[in-house]
């Protein structure tokens, strides 16, 4: 799962975060899968793109790309997210890994224009690329609810974060669905 402070559990224990509730979900389905932390906290796509090969280096079989979040916080231009997410995306086609891509929102405090434009980038990449499991947006059910984040209002709390398992573990199945062999 390559990610950013959502994927990297900030200010969770580090099993109340996404990727290890992920995998205690699948495992509960009877899936043998390890679901790999690559998230850093404050990363963009920007980072991402940057230590995507260091992150294969653990040989994942499918990746979950879950980059943007800082991006729109920072209010970057989306062509440059847009740019970093496809070439990620290029990268791990390269490697011939399924991917799901999942999508993010801007913060509503950069206007209406950027908001659109910025999650045209995802749903634009997700029509672009077919082959790829599209999750239109990461923190669906959770953003905006109070009672499911941290005080800060962005990262999930351990509630918010089975929220966000219950609500994308379908996609991720359709995911698992995708590797070979």
């Amino acid at each position: 799962m390559l990610g950013d402070s959502i994927t990297a559990a900030y200010g969770l224990a580090k099993e109340d975060g996404l990727p290890a509730r992920l995998q205690a979900a699948l495992r509960a389905k009877g899936r043998d899968v390890t679901v790999i932390d690559a998230g850093v906290s404050g990363d963009t796509t920007a980072g991402g793109l940057a230590r995507v090969d260091w992150a294969l280096a653990d040989n994942p079989q499918a990746v979950i790309v879950a980059l943007g979040g800082n991006d729109g916080l920072r209010g970057l231009d989306p062509k440059v997210t847009a740019a970093n997410l496809n070439a990620i995306l290029d990268k791990l086609a390269a490697k011939g890994l399924p991917v799901m891509l999942a999508g993010m929102l801007a913060p509503p405090n950069l206007g209406a224009d950027y908001g659109k434009e910025f999650s045209a980038v995802f749903t634009t990449i997700a029509q672009a690329r077919p082959d790829i499991v599209f999750y239109p947006f990461l923190l669906d059910g959770v953003a905006g609810e109070e009672s499911l984040n941290q005080p800060d209002r962005i990262h999930p709390n351990p509630a918010g974060v089975r929220v966000m398992v219950e609500r994308m573990l379908p996609m991720v199945e359709t995911l698992l669905g995708k590797i070979g062999g």
